[in-house]
């Protein structure tokens, strides 16, 4: 388990925790810190008896240092938890576990929902992966990045992420495990993580539009017809702001 730390102290703690109260018990947690100067430091000074290493220093953004976390880690699997996520139960690290017990599956994914920043319990978003079709990457489906773990072999074949990208690495690395490198991923059916909203992609026109443009040279880059699937991934993500009622009581059920 990566987490890649930026003067994060409102909301590290929450994360720490979460990762520390998983009943999973071979966590191996890495924590990459950029260099905090707001506390963050002294908030995971504070979790290193849960935490299996620990590295602060300079970097050249949350890529670059999720790609040291990936260098560091030793266990099988790899996924990460971003310093202002949490875990939607206590026993979703088991739930991967078990997914990876077929050795058939390369990665594992599941349903993620978006919360108020200020009141974890208020779902404002509900991301509902679906089962994997991977012609539906051609469509601009992906699963949530916060809830995709692969297996640590993969990383080593395909490689991390690509820090050109300042946005969309995550996408990218993803349609390169997919649909370049050809992972089996398997789908767990409720929500893993509660990701806080205000994220850097969404956070202003320009950024959206920068987010379009590294999404279509991701798809352009693996060899997908990048136009309309950048078009279609913008569309698809509508649905998701609809509060259904089934949806909601998921999300409830999962968070208890």
């Amino acid at each position: 388990m990566i987490t890649a730390v930026f003067n994060s102290a409102q909301t590290l703690e929450d994360s720490l925790c979460s990762v520390a109260g998983q009943t999973w018990p071979e966590v191996e947690h890495i924590v990459i810190d950029g260099g905090s100067t707001d506390g963050s430091l002294e908030i995971i000074s504070r979790h290193q008896g849960a935490i299996a290493h620990t590295r602060s220093e300079r970097d050249d953004g949350v890529y670059d240092a999720l790609n040291k976390g990936i260098g560091s880690a030793t266990g099988d699997v790899i996924g990460f938890m971003h310093a202002d996520d949490t875990y939607a139960s206590p026993t979703a690290l088991e739930r991967v576990a078990k997914a990876f017990e077929d050795p058939s599956v390369g990665a594992v994914y599941g349903d993620l929902v978006y919360v108020d920043k200020d009141d974890l319990s208020r779902v404002v978003r509900y991301w509902r992966a679906g089962p994997f079709r991977r012609r539906r990457l051609a469509h601009g489906w992906m699963p949530p990045h916060p809830t995709f773990y692969v297996r640590r072999e993969h990383y080593q074949r395909l490689g991390g992420f690509d820090t050109r990208y300042r946005i969309a690495a995550d996408y990218e690395n993803v349609l390169r495990i997919l649909w370049s490198g050809g992972v089996k991923p398997a789908y767990i059916p409720e929500v893993l993580v509660r990701m806080r909203t205000g994220g850097i992609s969404n956070r202003s026109l320009p950024n959206i539009v920068r987010k379009s443009l590294e999404d279509f040279s991701a798809m352009r880059q693996n060899g997908i017809g990048a136009l309309q699937g950048v078009l279609l991934k913008n569309v698809t993500k509508l649905p998701q702001l609809v509060r259904r009622g089934a949806q909601m009581s998921a999300a409830t059920r999962s968070a208890a």
